[in-house]
């Protein structure tokens, strides 16, 4: 493994310019199974040595809980911008809200806290923190599943609208796993597994029909990154598996949603690439559908966009192809997606929707600033035509490095939107905040759920630079 010593990464991540090592020459080339399984070794050992030099440099941990207090000055309509825990290095959050009850439920992928079990225990992680309260107060952190094995990682979480179970997927190595609760995430189930006979599976994402009865997980799968379905019938007890497509193109999952008529709906992307984690030619942003309880898969291709600006600190392809989908009470789909307009520009955020379960969209709308890079759109809907939409977008045409969380509402089923607001409302509480903005997005994706109250609570990750270490922060309002 890549192995740096302390100093030298407390110095990088003084400069808040920490990036990622370079695969040596005996990783696979591309992407799979061999090369993200040894990129992730040397991640977690990069994020816990960034983490470790950060304390010692007293840059990280050393703000108590401050800053999980809302800010003297919050966004208009917002209760502002706190952190889930400031003692932890957390990335790639995700958030569920129960619709009839005030429960809320916060996932993160949780670095340095020490293993939540004997033995052969995960490092990472997966944390859970509950609210009963709508997002005001929230108990004490715990693991998901103190459960066997080297890792856990992508954390996805949903609560069943109709009876208010909780189910949660993660990857526990590179084994896509379910999990539920049926006390609001006092106890959870033995983890059960997604993936049947496939070897290898990355980046879940999860979502139930009203009952729970019918839930639908995607992955991508060995070793080219084809997009799979696994579906239960049984509220996740037992497992089917089905590969929708078999091409050249790698598949990513970011979204999901069971309609109420039961169309479902996967927001994904697919890319190819050369020398290694470069992105040639367009890159699809695709809705996966079937409109009869997983016996048959559509892939609809809802926009083509041009690969955007690459990380500087991190693989080239980071900020590159996030979408989201959503539906309204009345069926209708609303899909959002990032791109650029020519090869490696600044990326924009659109939102598009359909009234015909997927087949036809319409005219993507512009959200994001054009003179701005912008990234890892996130989708909700409310009732028949409520939908709101947060984003990351830099500041200052992305010279000075610096990102914000900016959120938007439509009250007509996405036909207009409000003026965009920043919710990252507080510029200070950790190392990596300034008044413009934080250093860097952490995680492949972010989150936003609906309380029972109408809230609207969105979470993402900073941190100094792809490695960390960084935080998961949230805010809530309307």
């Amino acid at each position: 493994m890549i192995r740096r010593t302390v100093t030298a990464v407390a110095a990088a991540v003084l400069c808040g310019a920490f990036a990622l090592a370079a695969l040596p020459p005996s990783a696979p080339p591309g992407r799979g199974a061999g090369s993200e399984a040894l990129e992730q070794a040397i991640t977690t050992e990069q994020r816990l040595e960034a983490l470790a030099a950060a304390e010692a440099a007293g840059l990280f941990g050393t703000d108590d809980r401050a800053a999980e207090r809302a800010p003297a000055r919050a966004a208009a309509g917002w209760t502002g911008q706190r952190l889930m825990d400031s003692r932890y290095d957390d990335w790639e959050p995700a958030v569920a809200a129960d619709p009839s009850d005030p429960f809320v439920y916060l996932l993160s992928t949780r670095y340095g806290a020490g293993k939540p079990c004997q033995g052969n225990c995960p490092t990472p992680f997966i944390a859970l923190e509950i609210s009963e309260d709508g997002g005001a107060t929230w108990g004490a952190p715990k693991a998901l599943c103190a459960c066997k094995g080297s890792g856990q990682y992508d954390p996805i979480i949903e609560v069943v609208p109709g009876t208010g179970e909780v189910y949660a997927v993660y990857m526990n190595g590179y084994n896509v796993v379910f999990i539920k609760s049926a006390d609001h995430g006092r106890t959870w189930t033995e983890p059960v597994a997604t993936y049947g006979k496939v070897s290898w599976t990355d980046k879940p994402v999860m979502a139930t029909d009203a009952s729970g009865r019918h839930v639908y997980v995607s992955w991508n799968g060995p070793n080219g990154g084809d997009p799979w379905i696994a579906q239960s019938h049984d509220a996740g007890v037992t497992w089917t598996q089905t590969k929708v497509r078999d091409n050249d193109r790698y598949h990513f999952a970011y979204d999901a949603v069971v309609a109420p008529g039961g169309t479902v709906v996967f927001s994904e992307s697919s890319m190819i690439y050369a020398n290694g984690d470069q992105i040639a030619g367009a890159v699809y942003q695709l809705a996966i559908i079937s409109r009869n309880r997983g016996r048959d898969w559509k892939v609809v291709r809802v926009a083509s966009v041009r690969p955007g600006q690459p990380c500087s600190d991190c693989r080239a392809d980071y900020y590159i192809g996030h979408s989201g989908v959503t539906a309204t009470a009345t069926g209708r789909l609303v899909f959002t997606y990032d791109g650029a307009v020519t090869d490696y520009g600044r990326q924009r955020v659109y939102v598009t929707h359909s009234d015909d379960a997927g087949s036809t969209w319409s005219v993507p709308i512009l959200l994001s600033v054009p003179g701005e890079h912008s990234s890892s759109p996130v989708v909700e809907a409310r009732g028949s035509g409520d939908i709101r939409l947060v984003w990351m977008q830099t500041a200052d045409g992305g010279v000075a490095d610096r990102w914000n969380a900016w959120h938007v509402r439509s009250r007509d089923g996405g036909a207009t939107w409000s003026a965009p607001k920043d919710i990252s409302d507080r510029s200070s509480g950790a190392a990596y905040k300034h008044p413009d903005g934080f250093e860097e997005i952490y995680g492949d994706y972010g989150e936003i759920a609906i309380t029972s109250e109408g809230q609207t609570i969105a979470v993402w990750g900073e941190a100094f630079s792809y490695a960390g270490p960084g935080g998961v922060w949230f805010n809530i309002g309307r």
